[in-house]
């Protein structure tokens, strides 16, 4: 292999031929210049030495920078198609990393490799002098914006077979060490170590790592067998599909695979489909949706970095410049992704196909300008005949077909974005940004549906929205504005579906607690209660519990603000306390007018507490709801509140409290069996409950095995095996967890319990009795769900920590 070398003479090291300074390390005198031929001799046999071309490059990269003073070197080989080239490694860099040019001239390389030609550039951001060059040379600036090193300094030479001159690569080097242009002796180096590099890869041309096809990197990672790979492109082919369709349908892989294997290929971050992304309305704007699908280009952010595309083919859509044709002042930064998920992106942003307007296509004739927007009665009312109206109409269709039970509408100051975000399954998810100046016409528009006073903006303001009388669907929405810094307003609105009640039984409560709830509420008289934090499903259980009693032989009034849920039987009284109907008022009328059962949407303040206890202590049946962290606890707030605790416990029938925790998608989530370490875990929290109680004191260990017992007979198969779930997500679902279950705390009123509300008991007592009269805490109903596999541990810790 050493013959090869006599291909490059090297100079006579006795002469000069150049009058430029060589950088440090490659001086000029006939020493150094000995020194530096050298090494390049020992470099070149190395080169010979190697086995492959990933060797040569890996291997070398450091050595070649050393010998050239040059702070990093980059090796692009040419792809057997000659329209591209990739690089394969970047010194400091601890693997290999692929990054894709076209052979053309707008870049450095990519002009060596299309001419020919070496290049000794000075300043790389110098734009007239990459323009002498050629015209169309740009230097690409996104990884030194991603890694925040900036080259200065190139050299660059052709990998050039010295019989034919056929281009094999480029071979690149990045900053001088001394801050000056590469020498003419660098020069000549650089020739001369293309002209070997050259020769090693004709020779070696079976180890270039170059794919086909950017699908079969699938192989390289064992998803797929090459002859399994060339069947499904056959069969892609016969049947007119894409391939990847056919890869994920009939081979069942995952978007993740594919979107790594064509990241690997194009040398681009993967980007997978991401069902919580902001829409960007202001990048959009001006885009159509079959543009977009033909381009097959959208659009993400603009961050710091540049602007996030998210493309199928970066080499096209490069080569092609469409993205700086429509952005032209716009730094693009290339993300890739499989055709499945640009797909589910591009619905994501402009809407289903079949929809009548997406909220970007509503958007897109909207103007963006830098005012605040328009804010008058006047304006918005010749605004309410535009697209601003169909705008907010769709903001309240979309979140009631997605589920969400909120709409956050959140001003920012300034010129930044209005961000609109849904509550669904008791989370905020982003929705879509609306540019800064709408942000007080969408505010005013909400306004004036649920005729509230328009010019105020200082104090908080409470309305409700029959959207019947403005869009499809037969809802109702609770609207509260709240002024916030910088003069601006922001607005939630929860949706109102006047839905019917769930029977009891659909309430998800265990076994134990169905059975007590039951025999609770068939009492004729006392007074009940449900407890938790807003949104904890309070009203839903009161209205279940009214459904099961709910019979023609029984008149139940309900005072409500506002009236959620309608039931057929129920005499239902919305609280209007502008005009004087508050509850007070209320619950006096109701004692006059014949009940036998009555439900009070919340009881805040003694006045209600106390109507509520008389009503109860004179044969009627009542029911309200409290917001209380617990049980126990619910009992020493009412007492807090005035109540004569001899009354009260008399009265007390029973208090539920209640969480909602995000359930587990049962399409997808992950079955296994918990190792012996995660149950004891499991066993230990729920036990920490009983630490106050005489049977745990007395026998810590016997009462644990007796929890386990209990579990194994509910929830192990015939081993004793227990099977728990994890999520997975999937496109029915938001992160593995679709929809909210239950978690429950139900202390009855017993007589050991009434002596003790008799006695002003503290919390820690009450709760010690209750257990030990079958009470489970909201977080052992919680593990015993997780045991039952509807959730997981980490979703009842977040509502059930103590």
């Amino acid at each position: 292999m050493g013959g090869n070398l006599d291909r490059f003479v090297f100079p006579d090291m006795t002469k000069s031929t150049s009058s430029t300074p060589a950088p440090r390390g490659i001086a000029g005198d006939v020493a150094s210049r000995l020194a530096f031929f050298k090494g390049l001799q020992a470099v070149t046999n190395r080169v010979h030495a190697t086995e492959n071309i990933d060797e040569i490059i890996f291997e070398l990269s450091a050595d070649i920078c050393a010998l050239f003073a040059a702070d990093r070197l980059t090796i692009y080989v040419v792809d057997e198609s000659r329209t591209t080239i990739s690089s394969r490694v970047k010194t400091g860099l601890h693997s290999i990393r692929t990054i894709r040019l076209p052979i053309a001239e707008n870049s450095v390389a990519g002009y060596v490799a299309l001419t020919g030609q070496m290049l000794n550039i000075h300043d790389a951001y110098d734009e007239r002098e990459l323009k002498k060059i050629s015209a169309r040379m740009e230097f690409r600036r996104e990884v030194d914006e991603r890694t925040g090193y900036r080259c200065h300094q190139m050299l660059v030479a052709p990998i050039a077979n010295p019989d034919d001159g056929e281009v094999l690569g480029v071979i690149q080097l990045i900053n001088s060490r001394n801050s000056e242009v590469f020498s003419a002796i660098a020069e000549e180096g650089i020739q001369g170590l293309g002209q070997t590099l050259a020769i090693a890869f004709a020779q070696r041309r079976h180890s270039l790592i170059q794919p086909k096809s950017k699908y079969e990197g699938l192989v390289n990672d064992a998803k797929l067998t090459a002859a399994e790979l060339e069947a499904a492109t056959s069969a892609a082919r016969e049947r007119g599909v894409l391939l990847e369709e056919l890869l994920i349908a009939d081979y069942h892989l995952k978007p993740a695979d594919i979107g790594g294997a064509i990241s690997r290929f194009f040398g681009v971050p993967y980007e997978p489909f991401r069902p919580d992304r902001v829409k960007p309305l202001d990048l959009l704007r001006n885009l159509k949706r079959d543009y977009i699908q033909q381009a097959q280009w959208v659009p993400l952010e603009e961050n710091p970095e540049g602007m996030l595309i998210l493309v199928t083919d970066p080499e096209q859509a490069i080569a092609s410049r469409m993205v700086q044709n429509v952005f032209p002042k716009a730094h693009p930064v290339y993300l890739v992704t499989t055709h499945v998920e640009f797909l589910q992106t591009v619905e994501q942003f402009f809407g289903a196909s079949n929809d009548d307007s997406s909220v970007t296509e509503l958007l897109s004739d909207l103007y963006d300008d830098d005012g605040d927007g328009i804010s008058t009665a006047e304006d918005v009312s010749a605004a309410a005949d535009n697209e601003l109206v169909k705008l907010v109409n769709r903001i309240i269709i979309d979140a009631h077909r997605q589920g969400a039970s909120d709409i956050h509408i959140e001003p920012r100051p300034g010129k930044e974005k209005t961000q609109i975000r849904f509550r669904k399954d008791g989370s905020l998810v982003p929705y879509i940004e609306v540019p800064s100046s709408y942000r007080s016409p969408i505010v005013t528009r909400i306004k004036i549906m649920c005729d509230l006073d328009i010019s105020e903006r200082r104090k908080p303001q409470d309305g409700k929205i029959k959207f019947r009388r403005f869009g499809p669907l037969d809802i109702e929405l609770r609207v509260a504005t709240v002024p916030t810094t910088g003069g601006m307003e922001d607005v939630v609105m929860r949706l109102l579906a006047n839905s019917e009640p769930l029977p009891l039984e659909q309430l998800g409560l265990l076994e134990n607690n169905f059975q007590r709830l039951k025999q609770t509420i068939a009492k004729p008289y006392g007074i009940f209660f449900v407890c938790g934090p807003t949104g904890s499903g309070k009203t839903t259980t009161l209205h279940s519990i009214l459904g099961s009693i709910n019979t023609p032989d029984t008149k139940i009034w309900t005072a409500e603000d506002p009236v959620e849920i309608t039931q057929k039987g129920l005499r239902q009284v919305q609280v209007n306390r502008k005009a004087g109907l508050d509850f007070p008022t209320v619950m006096r009328s109701f004692l006059r007018a014949d009940p036998d059962v009555i439900m009070v949407g919340e009881m805040r303040d003694k006045e209600t507490v106390s109507i509520g206890l008389e009503a109860s202590l004179t044969g009627h049946l009542v029911f309200s709801t409290l917001h209380t962290n617990s049980a126990p606890e619910s009992i020493v707030r009412l007492l807090d509140m005035g109540m004569d605790p001899f009354n009260f416990a008399d009265a007390l029938l029973g208090v539920l409290a209640q969480r909602l925790a995000k359930r587990l998608c049962s399409k997808c989530k992950k079955a296994y069996h918990p190792d012996e370490s995660e149950i004891r875990h499991l066993l230990d929290e729920y036990c920490e409950d009983l630490h106050n109680t005489p049977i745990f004191k007395e026998d810590p260990d016997k009462a644990r095995e007796a929890v386990l017992k209990g579990w194994r007979e509910r929830y192990g198969d015939k081993d004793g095996r227990f099977t728990l779930y994890a999520p997975v997500g999937c496109d029915s679902c938001t992160g593995g967890y679709r929809g909210r279950l239950g978690l429950h705390e139900l202390m009855i009123g017993t007589d050991r319990v009434k002596e003790l509300i008799q006695e002003r008991a503290r919390v820690a007592n009450l709760l010690s009795v209750a257990l030990e009269e079958g009470m489970r805490t909201l977080r052992q109903d919680g593990i015993e769900k997780v045991m039952a596999g509807l959730t997981d541990l980490k979703q009842v810790r977040k509502v059930c920590i103590r």
